[in-house]
């Protein structure tokens, strides 16, 4: 009975937020990046909690730091990019992890276009195998704009995740030599 209305109660959860999302118009913006490595390998980095770490190390310019405030990596992770010179922060949580489809997704939950007027920020990354030494790392974020800020126009700025695809795609051809 519990396991039934626990059921009941997550399928009425998706179907409400699912509703919400579908009922705003979401934009996209989307990076793809080839990677001369196995999509398996590429997964790995980006499964976890890998990628944010390396972008992290990788690109100081940027990011300050990065704190894991719940979580080990898994569906239900909040992480926190702080952004140098360290006044602007983004917040996520992991929503969905699948491993056979190599689909990560996380919601926004402050800062980035969050703080600028977007009701709503969903960050996806696929790893598309393309051959079994080469894929696509896909890169995208969905994002809703307020009402009342649809004149200021905000949006996510896709360039970051770029920037992550281009260190993961430097980091794994070193390690296999290419």
């Amino acid at each position: 009975m519990l396991k039934r209305v626990a059921f009941i109660f997550f399928a009425l959860l998706i179907s409400c937020y699912m509703g919400i999302i579908e009922s705003q118009k979401l934009k996209h913006l989307t990076n793809e990046l080839e990677v001369n490595v196995a999509a398996s390998k590429v997964w790995e980095l980006y499964r976890y909690l890998g990628i944010s770490k390396l972008a992290a190390q990788e690109l100081k310019n940027m990011i300050q730091s990065v704190d894991v405030l719940k979580g080990d990596g898994g569906v239900g992770t909040i992480i926190k990019f702080t952004f140098v010179p360290g006044n602007s922060s983004y917040t996520e949580e992991f929503t969905m992890i699948d491993d056979l489809k190599r689909v990560k997704v996380a919601k926004g939950l402050e800062g980035g276009c969050l703080a600028m007027g977007c009701s709503v920020q969903i960050v996806r990354f696929d790893i598309i195998e393309r051959t079994h030494n080469s894929c696509i790392i896909k890169s995208d974020i969905a994002y809703a704009v307020k009402k009342e800020f649809k004149a200021n126009n905000p949006k996510p700025d896709i360039q970051l995740l770029a920037d992550f695809a281009q260190v993961a795609k430097r980091v794994l051809e070193s390690q296999h030599g290419i």
